[in-house]
């Protein structure tokens, strides 16, 4: 995959139409089309765009780990295909959309090391002459929407886009301490709070879609885990969600056992969903300029408006140096609307979160919907100043907006800025979740497909606390979830705060066990305690569920068990984790692809195609590292 050292890159790809419904799909997605290098791999990460007069706007997909891209729902017609990749010169194609599909081969050529400078260098000069467009442009927005409350800035300004990990990244992660195993005898509880967010799963392909392998602190193990679904049974008792535990061999120690617990909630079908009442607060700051920032958060926001029904309403705050409302709260029935709102976005300015955030607050706060669901949802690259208050004022208001009922969901977006430790505080802190979206069809996920789980919380606090048995169990250690874990006290503390759990969302954790005798023992190895408030209670329930090893092998597991556990291996061998134990790229690939299921998204076909990636990109930074030495 080599995107950026010259390979030349061929696009394959059919346009047909459908003549039964008027419409057609334009794809990418099987094994004889798509993008590929000029040695036939998959390229993830290349952008293309779609223009035609019959389109109100361009439209966008990139493709994914497996080089597979889509567009759904075009007539037929004459189109424009733009092809974008990094390194590469830019390819159009004029296309006719008709009954028979039509097959393309585009050559993108790559560019040469002086084209490359002269690019950056013609960047720059069109980021300092931005300075002056951008607030004409800023003014001009602002003054032309209805409900504007905001002046601009003195001064803005646009910067370059910046690689990942290029000069001038600033993408910030928080530190991850992997706890050992401890001793069952001496502590034989492990409390925990539940972690819903995917936003490192994400990320995570980002890294190895461009070509990297990710920063270590940048792979939280259990948000791979949970990125993905598995087949638990919901609750059938009438309270908001059920528990599973399934214990077997362990893959990468054959001496010890792995537990997996599951908790699944309760599905809510959205016509039963209570109203919304969501603010949009996104950033169009300078930073948010390239493709894979502003425009993309259009286009997430496009898929959310489509979801909307008549009850529910949106407003959209910006800030870009100073904060303005540049759509107040408006009907989910006036589509329209909102979509022209968010049409007319543009970036360009410097950034004052916190004051867009105060005002965020506000706007929800004055259209509060009793027993309803109220959310800010944060649309941002991280580049995020938290303006005239500390950033612990900032995480009190989130604090005390929460109890008061609205609720703080955080979007990351884009690459060179990404505050990812403190968008994943900030979410946490205001009972929300944080998702990275780095596609089209990663939006489509959170804002489609996972609609309920985004936006409606069904469980709060909820905490868990395992019991182990030190009879049978001689150690264990909690896979992942370092940043989650609380003291033992707390679990009976009903004002520490611990994670949402929402509709028709799961939660999986792993456990390694290390058994007391050979051969293995079986009863009961632990109890699984669970704290939980309804929504709106101060007062937690509790739920306690014994979990037994039958001594079930390694290949009785059932798919969902060894499919997590390859994500498992994935995450450790991305992190060089001391645990991995006889893990390696290959079991983990071979795991992964013999346990992928039914896997009707998709989703599982991608793990595989970013441990395939993720094992080449190891391998050519081992060569790298001797050719060094």
């Amino acid at each position: 995959m080599r995107n950026t050292t010259g390979a030349l890159i061929i696009v394959l790809f059919s346009l047909a139409a459908s003549l039964q419904t008027g419409c057609s799909t334009v794809h990418g997605d099987s094994e004889l089309a798509g993008v590929v290098t000029s040695g036939n791999a998959p390229l993830p990460g290349v952008t293309i765009t779609l223009t035609s007069p019959a389109l109100a706007q361009p439209r966008v997909a990139g493709t994914d780990a497996m080089g597979a891209f889509r567009f759904h729902g075009l007539a037929a017609g004459a189109y424009q295909v733009e092809f974008n990749a990094a390194g590469f010169h830019t390819v159009f194609y004029s296309v006719q959309l008709g009954e028979y599909p039509e097959h393309l081969e585009a050559s993108l050529l790559p560019m040469t090391v002086e084209e490359k400078q002269v690019q950056q260098a013609a960047t720059t000069e069109v980021a300092a002459d931005a300075e002056v467009r951008a607030e004409s442009r800023f003014r001009g927005f602002m003054q032309s929407m209805p409900g504007t409350a905001a002046v601009a800035p003195a001064k803005m300004y646009a910067t370059p886009y910046p690689g990942s990990f290029q000069t001038g990244n600033t993408e910030e992660y928080a530190a991850i301490d992997e706890t050992g195993f401890l001793n069952a005898a001496e502590k034989p509880l492990s409390t925990f709070s539940i972690d819903v967010d995917t936003a490192s799963y994400a990320n995570v392909r980002r890294f190895i879609r461009d070509g990297q392998l990710p920063p270590a602190d940048a792979v939280r193990i259990e948000e791979l885990i949970n990125y993905f679904s598995y087949e638990y049974a919901p609750p059938s008792d009438g309270r908001p969600f059920a528990v599973h535990a399934e214990v077997a061999s362990c893959p990468w120690n054959e001496s010890n056992r792995l537990l997996r617990i599951g908790i699944q909630g309760k599905r809510i079908d959205s016509w039963k969903m209570p109203p919304s009442n969501l603010v949009f607060l996104l950033d169009v700051s300078g930073s948010m300029q390239s493709p894979d920032k502003l425009p993309l958060v259009k286009d997430a926001f496009r898929l959310l408006v489509d979801q909307l029904r008549p009850q529910d309403r949106v407003a959209i705050v910006v800030y870009a140096g100073a904060a303005g409302t540049v759509l107040p709260s408006t009907s989910g029935a006036d589509k329209q609307r909102i979509l022209d709102a968010i049409s007319e976005l543009e970036a360009g300015g410097s950034t004052a979160g916190g004051e867009g955030i105060l005002l965020a607050y506000e706007t929800a706060r004055e259209n509060f919907i009793a027993d309803g669901n109220n959310r800010v949802i944060l649309a941002t690259d991280g580049d995020f100043n938290v303006g005239p208050s500390s950033a612990g004022d900032l995480e009190e208001l989130i604090v005390q907006k929460r109890r008061e009922g609205v609720y703080l969901t955080i979007l990351g977006f884009g690459t060179g800025n990404l505050k990812d430790a403190k968008m994943e505080l900030l979410a946490d802190k205001g009972n929300g979740n944080y998702a990275y979206i780095d596609n089209k069809l990663e939006a489509e996920k959170v804002f489609v497909k996972e609609l309920g789980g985004t936006l409606l919380t069904i469980a709060g606090d909820v905490k868990i606390q395992m019991d182990f048995n030190p009879a049978l169990v001689e150690e264990y250690r909690l896979v992942g979830y370092e940043n989650r874990r609380l003291a033992d006290r707390d679990f009976h503390d009903d004002t520490k705060d611990a994670g949402e759990l929402g509709a028709g969302h799961s939660v999986t954790a792993l456990y390694e066990i290390k058994l007391v005798r050979k051969p293995t023992p079986t009863g009961l190895i632990a109890t699984l305690r669970l704290r939980y408030k309804d929504p709106g209670s101060t007062t937690s329930q509790l739920i306690a569920t014994p979990i037994r090893d039958r001594g079930q092998s390694w290949y009785q597991a059932s798919d969902d068990f060894r499919f997590a556990s390859a994500v498992a291996q994935f995450g450790m061998l991305l992190r060089n984790s001391d645990h991995r134990g006889s893990s390696d790229w290959s079991t983990a690939l071979q795991t992964a692809k013999t346990a992928r299921g039914a896997d009707l998204e998709g989703y599982r076909r991608e793990l595989v195609a970013m441990v395939e990636a993720a094992a080449g990109l190891q391998r050519h930074d081992s060569k790298q590292i001797v050719r060094n030495d």
